[in-house]
């Protein structure tokens, strides 16, 4: 009777070095163990953006990547989503402000969705048909900033705030806003 080898499986996989989208940066953000190449498509890498960027001021931005090429022991990824931290947002909710959370899902300048989570604070409390006009503000604000920015642009406004910034513009004049802050972008 002949014995049988135990193989380690580990030692039996490939490693494939994990790329963000040209736009972001060319570093290896990580790396993915697999047995096939098919199992490494379709995956979602989940990393603080400042990682990426070498930015500390993205340090509350988490960014998932999904892989969608690979190409010998390299995996190309496209961003999936990028998101807020809880606790970071929820530290710009103060006791006599008001926080208004919003839900939008709109089309790119390419034709795909693109659903936005926003999270709006003002400075004092305000009445409930101001909220109602500050939600309809804000979801005229992305009906028309949105479509016109292809998904990269978007993406690059969101990072550099000036899409928040703009969105300030756009709102103060129905209420006291203070924060105009991204809770979720899925793509």
């Amino acid at each position: 009777m002949a014995l049988q080898k135990n193989v380690d499986k580990w030692k039996t996989k490939q490693w494939f070095d994990v790329y963000p989208p040209k736009g972001i940066s060319t570093d290896i953000v990580g790396s993915i163990p697999s047995n096939d190449e098919k199992n490494v498509l379709g995956r979602i890498i989940k990393l603080n953006l400042s990682w990426v960027t070498n930015n500390p001021n993205h340090s509350f931005i988490t960014v998932g990547f999904k892989v969608t090429d690979i190409s010998g022991n390299s995996a190309n990824t496209d961003i999936n989503y990028l998101a807020q931290q809880y606790s970071y947002l929820h530290s710009f909710v103060k006791r006599r402000g008001d926080a208004i959370y919003t839900y939008d899902k709109v089309k790119d300048k390419d034709g795909k969705d693109v659903v936005l989570k926003l999270l709006v604070t003002t400075r004092s409390k305000i009445a409930r048909r101001a909220k109602t006009d500050l939600r309809r503000a804000v979801s005229e604000f992305i009906s028309g900033y949105v479509p016109k920015m292809s998904k990269e642009e978007l993406l690059k406004a969101i990072i550099a705030s000036a899409f928040q910034q703009e969105g300030i513009k756009k709102t103060s004049p129905i209420a006291p806003v203070t924060k105009f802050e991204i809770k979720k972008v899925e793509f």
